[in-house]
């Protein structure tokens, strides 16, 4: 028997929305596991080349260390990064000299800035502590869509 076509053990269960029992959609469910995925993966460009641009933009420059030191990860690390953007088309860079953003890159940093504030002044609005919002803002840009980015802007807009 196909699983996602199984039937609840008891017809007589609860089924309204509100039951902490009821099951969602397969396919809802498995929409939202891989958008899940889909920000998992590009998190990580997200966030270096956010960082890549505001070192360039504080000192004129990034370089491996700054990205390690900020990061809190090892050089090694921070340089398999890096040649994954490169791979990507969102850096260049040469040996031991500094990184530089393409124009994707710049895009994305300036686009995952964006959401970021966004996100940031949100939750600064509901009262969550400069801290915290700081904290979760980090995380959270990543995983909302457009739509909710747009209702936490108009919200922020309203206040």
């Amino acid at each position: 028997m196909n699983k996602s076509a199984r039937k609840p053990k008891d017809k007589s269960e609860d089924t309204s929305s509100t039951s902490p029992n009821k099951m969602i959609e397969a396919n809802l469910q498995a929409a939202q596991f891989a958008r899940v995925r889909t920000a998992q993966q590009t998190e990580k460009a997200e966030d270096y080349v956010e960082m890549i641009d505001d070192l360039i933009n504080a000192y004129g420059e990034a370089r491996i260390v700054d990205l390690a030191e900020r990061s809190g990860v090892s050089h090694a690390t921070v340089n398999k990064i890096i040649k994954r953007l490169q791979r990507d088309g969102l850096v260049h860079t040469r040996p031991y000299r500094s990184i530089f953003l393409t124009p994707d890159g710049e895009n994305l940093a300036n686009t995952s800035r964006e959401r970021h504030k966004i996100v940031l002044e949100f939750l600064s609005a509901i009262g969550v502590s400069e801290r915290n919002a700081q904290l979760d803002a980090e995380g959270i840009e990543h995983y909302v869509s457009q739509e909710t980015l747009n209702a936490f802007s108009k919200f922020i807009n309203k206040k």
